[in-house]
């Protein structure tokens, strides 16, 4: 692996692992009361064209953590669905 593609897959790491405290402190307490839809609704969607983009370019570490990321991001609205 080259050092670009090191690069990526430790910034796509980084990105996806920020999500883990908020899956889990959801998770645990079942309080969505502060989560906003319309945020996690556009990140949401913005993760999904990266995916795209990451398709595009062939790019292993776009396409990876951004599915990472997105399952994640929609996990959480889940959870804002079924405890807001």
């Amino acid at each position: 692996m080259d050092n670009i593609t090191l690069i990526g897959m430790a910034a796509g790491a980084l990105t996806t692992i920020s999500f883990l405290p908020q899956v889990i402190k959801t998770w645990k307490s079942k309080s969505t009361k502060d989560i906003s839809v319309g945020m996690y609704t556009a990140f949401s969607f913005g993760l999904l064209l990266w995916v795209f983009y990451g398709v595009a370019l062939n790019s292993r570490p776009i396409i990876i953590t951004n599915v990472i990321t997105l399952v994640l991001a929609v996990l959480i609205l889940l959870l804002k669905i079924k405890h807001g």
